[in-house]
């Protein structure tokens, strides 16, 4: 059988997120090689290579957000024994909202090689399945649990173009929903997945007033992802969009931040332009 981790190398893995059969064979041949596993949860690492029949013959080292600082150095020192190291998280791909990026770091300033498995994502299946354009996305993660920070986070990517992808609790998706469809408009189409690649999978697609409206009103399970449509580009002239400015500064914004942020959802306009009329207006 062909080695898949070389010694003293840093191998990041990614695990099915929700079906073993994703499971990829270099990652199967991984668990069996490797002579020393990072696992974000032992008890899933064990229930993945029963679903595999994989014989881990690996020191099983628990490495998981609260202890990753603590037992980063014990991965250096396998790798500097010359020890095959793998890193493997419960769904997905290390470092992406999952540990790893740390070792990661330690392991390429101290010299060693890093190298990755790839697999399944729950980003980019959630994206492919929500019908919403794919050109260009940007991955947000986690949104923060309480409501004024998740609001500070979501007001700045109002008018972003891109489709923008979360992660989300289902205890707290109801409450996320409802955010976004304040920030982001009621008619903006998005999607929600969840439980991918397992047997209840379920992907709903609609407005954010539609998806808020059904989280309200349905116990929601399993894993979420949320895909959100960019923002269409607003045209429109700048004495069209005075009175907007000159309400954000009334409401106590500073006349430049106000005139910047209009400007941003709007093409054609510059802050300068509207900045000078609003100044224009208030004398």
């Amino acid at each position: 059988m062909a080695a898949m981790l070389a010694p003293g190398v840093l191998t990041l893995a990614a695990t099915p997120i929700g079906n073993p059969l994703d499971a990829s064979v270099r990652l199967v041949r991984a668990l069996e090689q490797a002579d020393l596993i990072a696992a974000e949860d032992t008890r899933r690492l064990a229930r993945l290579a029963a679903d595999l029949e994989v014989t881990i013959t690996a020191t099983v080292l628990s490495y998981h957000e609260h202890n990753e600082a603590e037992r980063t150095p014990r991965l250096l020192e396998a790798l500097e024994a010359g020890q095959r190291v793998l890193i493997v998280t419960d769904a997905g791909m290390p470092v992406v909202s999952d540990p790893g990026f740390r070792a990661v770091r330690a392991a390429t300033d101290a010299g060693y090689g890093t190298t990755v498995i790839p697999g399944p994502s729950a980003v980019l299946t959630a994206l492919a399945a929500s019908g919403i354009a794919p050109g260009r996305f940007s991955f947000e993660g986690f949104p923060p649990r309480r409501d004024g920070k998740r609001a500070s986070v979501f007001e700045p990517l109002a008018d972003e173009a891109r489709t923008l992808i979360f992660f989300e609790s289902p205890r707290r998706t109801a409450a996320t929903l409802t955010a976004m469809r304040e920030a982001f408009g009621k008619d903006r189409q998005a999607a929600v997945a969840r439980e991918l690649t397992k047997t209840h999978e379920e992907v709903l697609r609609g407005t954010l007033a539609e998806l808020a409206d059904w989280a309200a009103n349905t116990e929601v399970l399993g894993e979420i992802v949320i895909v959100v449509a960019g923002a269409q580009p607003r045209s429109a002239s700048a004495e069209d969009l005075l009175d907007e400015v000159l309400e954000r500064a009334a409401s106590g914004e500073r006349l430049k931040d106000a005139a910047k942020a209009v400007a941003r959802g709007n093409q054609g306009v510059t802050a300068r332009e509207l900045y000078d009329l609003a100044l224009a207006a208030r004398r």
